[in-house]
């Protein structure tokens, strides 16, 4: 899973010299940090001294969970820092306002008002560092009816109407098999983030971000809310079939299932060619595209017969040779053994120390740039590994050290 070339490109540092305190949790928080994680930033986990950040115990394996480094924690932690600090203790808060002194970003998820009640709100955080970006990511948002809720992955999937377009007539509302909208809310913050410092790079105004879950989830789901916003047509799970056209969904092969996404006309007179059906392409249920869509059920009938052929490899080759989009359907395993990952150096390896396993594999960003790639410069950290340096260079001395540790501060 290792491309020797692309693995000596050196990692990217396009936010080299940013210091993101990161107080999240899970999954949406640490999601988002770990994409700056990759870009070079210097991200410090500030995590509770007795319980750490809840990923540490969650994960398949339960070994791992008892470590507190839990693979749903490793998944996502890779080139952080992590110091402890007891935020509900007051030489805890004053430890942490000597870190926001130096602090480029914040990036927290507790739920709303959580961080007003430990004394640092945006108001009072932005007095102590105004070019301060600050971003808050909640399920629902800093207002509004539901902003109080708790708020998890799959509630977020109910909610947004993710759950209702998922499935077929038959097997929906269906969840979608892993935590999309925390994805797609850490991937929103990152980028507002990103955004925020830019702005602070030409203006020197520091920024306050409110990153809803739910909002970052509908904006993320296109096609299926403006359909209805602006055409009135309310999206229906039609299963592994794509709405827009036909033939374009999953089909069965001789040995397994195939994705094939004829949408262009030209696309699906080569499709009736291959498979030795030229007559669909005549045939007027299926001439043009309205009428494919309409008659979609009788159609992939008739192409699923022609697939019966060949394996569902062969398919896929031969079809993106005559430039059909094809692509077999594969298990995690499959695609993480594909040469496509490899030579594209998507999964990085770390050594671990002092954690009883020697690494660990954890997956990059999804892009290159010309000089560099997005990668972690170290493994996740073990609970409170940087606090000597970290509050060292804060000016905390070894008998402040002593004493703070000691009385539970950190």
């Amino acid at each position: 899973m290792t491309n020797p070339d692309a693995a000596a490109r050196p990692n990217a540092c396009l936010l080299e010299g940013v210091r993101v305190l990161d107080l999240t949790n899970v999954l949406s928080g640490p999601y988002a940090t770990y994409q700056m994680a990759m870009l070079g930033a210097e991200v410090i986990k500030v995590e509770n001294p007795r319980e750490g950040d809840l990923a540490r115990k969650l994960g398949a394996s339960p070994a791992l969970n008892a470590e507190m480094l839990g693979t749903s924690f490793l998944a996502q932690n890779a080139g952080k820092k992590s110091v402890t600090i007891d935020l509900k203790h007051p030489d805890g808060k004053a430890l942490f306002r000597k870190l926001l002194e130096t602090a480029d970003v914040l990036v927290e998820n507790f739920r709303p008002k959580v961080m007003e009640r430990l004394g640092f709100g945006y108001n009072v955080v932005q007095e102590i560092n105004p070019r301060l970006v600050y971003c808050a990511i909640s399920g629902f948002g800093q207002e509004g009816p539901l902003s109080g809720n708790p708020a998890y992955d799959q509630i977020v999937q109910g909610l947004s109407g993710v759950m209702s377009v998922t499935g077929d007539a038959g097997s929906a509302p269906l969840r979608v098999g892993y935590p999309l909208c925390d994805t797609l809310g850490g991937m929103a913050a990152a980028f507002a983030v990103a955004s925020a410092l830019y702005r602070r790079h030409v203006s020197g105004e520091g920024a306050y971000i409110d990153l809803s879950m739910l909002d970052a989830t509908i904006s993320a789901m296109g096609w299926a809310v403006s359909n209805y916003l602006i055409a009135g047509v309310e999206a229906q799970p039609i299963g592994n079939q794509n709405m827009t056209a036909a033939p374009s969904g999953a089909f069965r092969c001789a040995d397994a299932q195939i994705n094939i996404a004829a949408n262009k006309q030209e696309q699906f007179e080569r499709l009736c060619r291959i498979i030795g059906r030229p007559d669909l392409a005549t045939d007027p249920r299926f001439a043009e595209r309205e009428a494919r869509k309409a008659n979609r059920v009788a159609l992939n009938a008739l192409i699923e017969e022609g697939l019966q052929t060949r394996t569902a490899a062969e398919w896929e080759l031969a079809l993106n040779t005559e430039g059909i989009p094809a692509g077999q359907i594969l298990t995690v395993p499959q695609i993480l053994a594909h040469p496509q990952i490899a030579m594209r150096n998507l999964v990085q390896e770390l050594p671990m120390e002092g954690a009883g396993i020697a690494s660990v594999k954890v997956v990059r960003a999804g892009y290159t740039l010309a000089d560099s790639q997005p990668g972690a410069r170290s493994a996740p950290p073990l609970l409170g590994a940087d606090n000597a340096a970290v509050f060292g260079a804060l000016g905390i001395g070894p008998e402040d050290f002593a004493r703070l540790k000691d009385s539970e501060v950190i």
